[in-house]
């Protein structure tokens, strides 16, 4: 085993079999945190921007931060309910990729992929880069280096992922159920606090927030609406990664579409908990919190401005702070948990965007290396690709969460939007063919619940757009409609590759002639082995070409020839500027313009050497040739290789020519020695 091999398998580790696919699946358990972690993760930052968004008006507005609050409740809760319909319906893993192919044609399948593909890749960017601000604030030595560490740890996940989906969920399940008990955890003492009368408040308690520019005083009722919308479309956030369970039914446990429909219902019931556990207590506790580039809006309590340098931290270190006041290891495990589990939810993209990413290979929607699984039975090329795109958008936003939510669920709210549209048509369809009275009843409450989920995400989408469009959204947009572009590109070149590939009846025809022609550099043993090659053939002509440019040196090559009595003749192509691959693709195509029904076959001697770097010491001419007369037409390119002593392959000619039967071996008694 090589030092390249070894190192590939301490990453990954052992290969595994196709038949042992059936090993990765998996239980409730532990799909729940492969699945829903960004969904959960989301808490931590949905919060963030709804008291953001609201502190525009000052901190009268956080009057509303709870009603936002159960508004997105709401929502995620019919989206949980309309996804438990997808799964039952279609359990293959296409999701609403598929969902929407199949009733609303390919155009609407192809939309979703690209909404699905680029929320897969922001859902990496911000998990990952609001994961490093949270861990920043307490740890020194990140703070400011934020983006090296995002793109580091972006790419740690990726070696995770190519693992296989079973190893990085066991891996991720610890983390992902610790951040579950520290929350309910927080959200419980916290209750018991106010209980009795002892919740604290948060460190921001006593500042004040000064509105923004246009907001100050009594503001219209228009402009109040519209802030509210943009608190609420932030706060919508929550819902992205719900949509991902429905992706990855193929890699849970039989009953497949049972144990994702339950994973779906935990996830929404938990999710909406803790978020609305965190809003509550956040407006309680005298939260006051703006944008971290409006910091001077934050004043001290006698109107003066807070000293340089002030740190503004998240909303949930600041609940964890003060409610865990007396007893500091349940703060440093509650942040630990939080940045821990904001980094591990991209893992969500991770096991998403690499299905669907096969699924679109297999319908010809993208490179077929998307559909290829790696060692550990994973889509590694979609891993890698997913990784590489995410890095670009935190090294261009600079890791800060707060550009990248802009441009976030945006693409996921269009695929809500087609997919509940296409169960719609998927119900209408089967109950115009059904029969019995429950399984009507049972379709026309599925469509129901298909129906009002299409109503609620299809105005939460306008919201969304209307508010944040220019605030980056448009850029989310814009790389959908380049996905869209893409994928249609690939398919058509696809399309005309088979088209073209199709075998008609001209095609069993053979060739009038084979004209060969053996390239010679020099008289050694890789020409040699070439010319008798070449000969075993057969062709109808068989000569040997070699370009000089050296007068002495082609006498000498001419001179040997005729020494060694070759029965092939030698043609030389003079090249006065020193050319040598130009010459030889002009004289294969020559003879086949002389003949158009017959075939030019090139033979190639190439001599291979043991070690890598010896490579970089001989030049590449025959890799360029080939590369040139593979796009000549009627121009067939054989390589004749010559293992040297240096590789193994030589050693192994070595030991077969020396063992080799030659004329009266067996009169002399040497056989078998």
């Amino acid at each position: 085993m090589g030092v390249g091999e070894l190192s590939k398998r301490i990453i990954l580790g052992r290969k595994l079999r196709s038949s042992q696919l059936g090993e990765t699946l998996l239980p409730k358990r532990i799909a729940l945190p492969v699945f829903a972690s960004d969904a959960l993760s989301s808490v931590a930052y949905a919060p963030d921007e709804v008291f953001i968004m609201l502190s525009v008006a000052g901190v009268s507005a956080y009057a509303f931060s709870w009603k936002i609050g159960i508004a997105v409740a709401l929502v995620m809760l019919t989206v949980v309910a309309s996804y438990r319909q997808n799964v039952h319906a279609y359990p293959s893993g296409g999701g609403d990729y598929e969902v929407a192919t199949v009733n609303l044609g390919q155009t609407a399948g192809v939309t979703v992929a690209s909404a699905l593909l680029v929320d897969y890749v922001l859902t990496v960017a911000v998990s990952v880069s609001s994961g490093v601000q949270n861990a920043a604030s307490a740890v020194s030595f990140i703070d400011g280096h934020e983006t090296e560490w995002a793109c580091a740890l972006v790419a740690l996940l990726a070696a995770l992922n190519l693992r296989g989906v079973r190893e990085s969920g066991a891996a991720f399940a610890i983390p992902t159920y610790g951040f579950m008990i520290a929350v309910i955890g927080m959200a419980a003492y916290a209750a018991w606090q106010g209980a009795t009368g002892d919740l604290p408040d948060v460190e921001s308690a006593r500042l004040h927030i000064e509105p923004a520019p246009g907001y100050g005083g009594d503001i219209s009722q228009i402009a109040l609406i519209f802030l509210l919308a943009r608190a609420f479309s932030s706060g919508c956030a929550a819902l992205t990664g719900v949509e991902a369970i429905s992706n990855g039914v193929p890699a849970f446990r039989k009953p497949k579409s049972k144990n994702a429909a339950t994973t779906l219902l935990l996830l929404g019931a938990i999710a909406i908990t803790m978020l609305l556990s965190i809003i509550v207590l956040a407006r309680n506790m005298g939260l006051k919190y703006v944008d971290p580039k409006d910091l001077e809006r934050l004043r001290e309590p006698d109107g003066s401005a807070l000293p340089h340098g002030f740190d503004q931290h998240t909303v949930i270190a600041q609940i964890g702070k003060a409610v865990f006041a007396d007893f500091p290891p349940g703060f440093y495990f509650l942040v630990a948990m939080t940045g821990i589990i904001l980094i591990l939810a991209a893992n969500t993209a991770f096991n998403g965007f690499p299905v669907l990413g096969s699924i679109l290979a297999r319908d010809g929607f993208a490179p077929r290396q998307l559909g290829s699984r790696g060692d550990r039975l994973a889509y590694s090329n979609g891993i890698l690709f997913l990784a590489a795109l995410a890095i670009v958008l935190i090294l261009a936003f600079k890791a800060e969460p707060t550009r990248l939510i802009q441009l976030y669920i945006v693409g996921v709210f269009v695929s809500f939007n087609l997919s509940q549209l296409g169960m719609i048509r998927h119900w209408t369809r089967h109950l115009k063919t059904e029969t019995r009275a429950a399984e009507r009843r049972r379709m026309y409450r599925s469509r129901a619940i298909n129906g009002f989920g299409l109503a609620m995400t299809a105005s939460v989408f306008v919201v969304v757009l209307l508010t944040k469009f220019l605030a980056g959204a448009w850029i989310a947009i814009l790389a959908m409609v380049v996905f869209f572009a893409i994928m249609k590109g690939i398919r058509g070149h696809y399309d005309r590759v088979a088209e073209e590939l199709v075998v008609g009846d001209e095609d069993p025809i053979m060739p009038t002639r084979v004209h060969a022609i053996v390239l010679v550099s020099k008289m050694h043993k890789p020409t040699m082995r070439a010319l008798a090659f070449a000969k075993a053939t057969r062709p109808n002509v068989l000569e040997a070409v070699y370009v000089g440019f050296d007068q002495d040196s082609t006498d000498q090559l001419l001179e040997e020839w005729d020494q060694r009595h070759i029965d092939i003749p030698l043609k030389v192509l003079y090249s006065p500027y020193r050319e040598i691959i130009r010459p030889i693709v002009q004289y294969a195509v020559e003879i086949r313009e002389a003949n158009p029904r017959g075939v030019v076959a090139v033979y190639i001697p190439e001599y291979v050497v043991g070690k890598w770097w010896e490579q970089l010491l001989h030049n590449q001419t025959a890799l360029r040739l080939k590369g040139r007369l593979l796009f000549t037409p009627g121009v067939m390119v054989t390589s004749v290789p010559y293992q040297l002593r240096g590789s193994e392959l030589g050693k192994e000619r070595e030991d077969w020519e020396l063992q080799r039967l030659r004329p009266g071996d067996v009169r002399r008694g040497r056989v078998g020695r």
